[in-house]
């Protein structure tokens, strides 16, 4: 069962964000980045606004390598200093 990585980032700083994207790339694998979109539609309720971000991944395994990686750790906490989130692992085909 393939598992998504479902992300909502809101950037607070931009500059340091950018140094997250500019690692991203070298510490990605396993997954196939499916939709980036900084001006997601509305069509109902209240997201939480900001980015919204969908990888997809073969199952919740390999997700969870590359979330958990210490490549991604780092740049994790980058992104987390430079934005707030809110990062979901959803279960789909």
């Amino acid at each position: 069962m393939s598992a998504y990585f479902v992300a909502f980032i809101r950037i607070s700083d931009k500059a340091r964000y950018e140094e997250y994207l500019a690692g991203f790339d070298a510490v990605f694998e396993g997954g196939e980045v499916v939709a980036v979109d900084d001006a997601p539609i509305i069509l109902e309720g209240n997201p939480p606004g900001g980015r919204a971000v969908i990888i997809r991944f073969p199952d919740d395994a390999t997700l969870r390598r590359w979330y958990d990686s210490p490549g991604y750790a780092r740049l994790r906490a980058i992104r987390q200093s430079a934005s707030e989130g809110d990062i979901l692992l959803v279960h789909g085909r």
